[in-house]
């Protein structure tokens, strides 16, 4: 079975971002605090706000929706 190599670059990046924009020099009391944080990073901006040009400058949730919508009508 040979695999995409996209895929190891869509994570790889994924986990480049997070490094540098939540994760970088920040400092939690706990681990629950960072965990927290982390969750609050993904499922609030990254899946919610952040546009991504793999998907035509949409939010992954904003696409997803859009495809639904495009896939029901069919």
């Amino acid at each position: 079975m040979t695999k995409d190599p996209e895929d190891n670059a869509v994570a790889g990046r994924f986990f480049a971002t997070l490094k540098v924009k939540l994760i970088h020099d920040a400092l939690w009391p706990t681990r629950a605090a960072a965990r927290s944080a982390v969750f609050e990073y993904i499922e609030v901006f990254y899946n919610q706000q952040r546009r991504h040009s793999s998907f035509g400058f949409l939010s992954p949730l904003a696409f997803e929706r859009q495809w639904h919508q495009q896939h029901e009508a069919a």
